[in-house]
């Protein structure tokens, strides 16, 4: 995506993150049941009323013979998109990708601004089931809500990371790894596709609860720019 065009391009591209632990560790790990793992990141998530980032996201294939069929190049698989995120509960999302080209995906929680300067046009939509299930866009929802739609699985009882599997299995992607750092925020994001690649989205600068302006939701269009609207 940048992150509802490549995250609506994947979520946000030949980068490989470890997650904290290696598979055999995770295998001899306790994990925790179902229950309690959804118990665990409902906590970990209501804690965070709004957060603010910096993100480094990457995705790579494997299996780039049907990623390209699905319009995918070999070059959006081997870029990496940064920028910064913003969010806000309830479902407040700011997502600028700055490099190495611009895009900035808003919403106040109703409609979708997608603003591409260098085709100066934004494209809006309605903020629906599909479009709010994208995976960062989560970290602005109702935690509740999350774990209706998705099984929650924590291979570790003691680590804080947790892989989601929507319940709706339709959606556009089929797992979602978060972890959470020393601080509590989401340190790490870990998206597979039903295109065969894997996303990772590393975030840093990560701020827990800091004030934003709430002008940073709306998004006012600017002189010149074409809208094509999908509401």
């Amino acid at each position: 995506m940048t992150m509802l065009r490549h995250s609506a391009k994947a979520l946000g591209v030949g980068l490989v993150i470890a997650l904290p632990l290696t598979v055999s560790s995770v295998a001899m790990a306790k994990a925790a049941t179902e229950q309690q793992a959804t118990q665990n990141l409902i906590k970990q998530l209501t804690g965070i009323k709004s957060l603010t980032a910096q993100f480094e996201q990457s995705t790579q294939s494997n299996a780039p013979a049907k990623a390209q069929n699905k319009g995918l190049t070999a070059q959006h698989m081997n870029q990496t998109f940064t920028g910064q995120m913003k969010v806000e509960r309830p479902g407040k999302f700011y997502w600028e990708t700055t490099s190495p080209s611009k895009q900035t995906i808003v919403t106040s929680g109703k409609t979708v601004w997608i603003y591409d300067p260098d085709l100066q046009q934004v494209i809006r939509q309605k903020m629906d089931e599909q479009v709010s299930n994208t995976p960062a866009l989560l970290l602005s929802g109702n935690a509740n809500e999350i774990m209706r739609s998705y099984r929650v699985t924590q291979p570790n009882a003691k680590k804080t990371y947790y892989t989601l599997f929507p319940r709706d299995t339709e959606g556009a992607f089929q797992s979602l790894t978060i972890s959470f750092g020393t601080n509590k925020a989401p340190n790490l994001m870990i998206l597979q596709d039903s295109m065969g690649q894997t996303t990772h989205i590393k975030f840093s600068q990560v701020k827990v609860n800091p004030s934003i302006p709430a002008g940073t939701f709306d998004f006012k269009i600017p002189e010149g720019t074409d809208v094509i609207d999908q509401l």
